[in-house]
């Protein structure tokens, strides 16, 4: 029997069983994959659970910041393996219609989704890595404005040996952080890079051991939200497009979004703390 893409979304909603949790906690909210046993592998169902999920966040108001993490141990395991297979089985099968059009938006709607959703929207993605990510795991993780690492997190490239190219977003982040040749080098080597490692690459930006993740994470969900709200959403966008536009593009965003600030609150605000903190140390206040 044919099997199309909404046959596929439509099958993974009519799936009953939890395999993401989100914790609301005013200014920022944790989003967590609970599939432990499947290393949090990204199945169908738990992918249309996690787009919905995060994609309602992005549209509230009040939360700053997205924690993205896995469970147990785990951040995710990347793409799901007997979904591959079932793909595979499909295409070599005489009632097969879709042919690659069927992973070719499953990979757009699905996964390039949620990496665009990271990356456009106004709110802040942390990742919190707690144990492997890999493929599509890693991807989102890589795509997260923050990634702040337990000392058991491990970056996992599992694309090439399964014959993939690095994937969603991936090859970008990998070369930008690390060089072409670096980025060969793990693609091809498929060496698993430790939390230590990953940092000096510039893959995470923290280290921390694992009981102390959650509570740096927190640290950073703070620092962000005492931000005046405007900052986040405006510097975002600069900050993501400069590694892809010329110096004087990158000028010229600036001084078009600078004026923008200068018309808020909370810059009003900024300014007159600075002010006041200046006046104090000036007067041995």
């Amino acid at each position: 029997m044919e099997m199309t893409y909404d046959d596929v979304v439509t099958a993974a909603h009519s799936d009953r069983r939890q395999f993401v949790e989100v914790e609301h906690h005013g200014d920022h909210a944790i989003v967590r994959l609970t599939d432990p046993e499947r290393r949090n592998a990204l199945s169908a169902p738990m992918m249309v659970q996690l787009l919905d999920a995060v994609s309602t966040l992005t549209r509230e108001r009040g939360i700053r910041v997205v924690v993205l993490t896995g469970d147990d141990g785990a951040f995710s395991a990347g793409g799901d393996l007997q979904m591959m297979t079932e793909q595979t089985r499909r295409q070599f099968s005489p009632e097969d219609t879709e042919g690659a059009y069927l992973p070719m938006q499953w990979i757009r709607h699905q996964f390039g989704a949620m990496a665009r959703l990271i990356a456009r929207s106004d709110t802040t993605f942390i990742a919190a890595l707690d144990g492997p990510a890999a493929g599509v795991g890693l991807a989102f993780a890589l795509t997260c404005d923050l990634a702040i690492a337990a000392d058991t997190a491990i970056l996992v490239p599992a694309f090439g040996r399964l014959g993939l190219v690095p994937e969603v977003g991936t090859s970008w982040a990998l070369t930008r952080a690390m060089g072409y040749r670096r980025a060969f080098e793990f693609y091809v080597g498929g060496r698993h890079l430790d939390a230590s490692e990953a940092l000096r690459l510039g893959l995470v930006n923290e280290v921390v051991g694992r009981d102390q993740l959650r509570d740096t994470v927190l640290q950073w969900t703070r620092r962000i939200a005492d931000l005046p709200p405007h900052a986040v959403p405006i510097a975002k966008p600069l900050l993501r497009s400069a590694a892809d536009t010329s110096w004087e593009q990158t000028l010229m965003m600036e001084e078009l979004a600078e004026p923008i600030c200068f018309t808020t609150a909370g810059f009003r605000r900024g300014v007159a703390d600075v002010a006041s903190a200046v006046h104090r140390r000036s007067t041995g206040q």
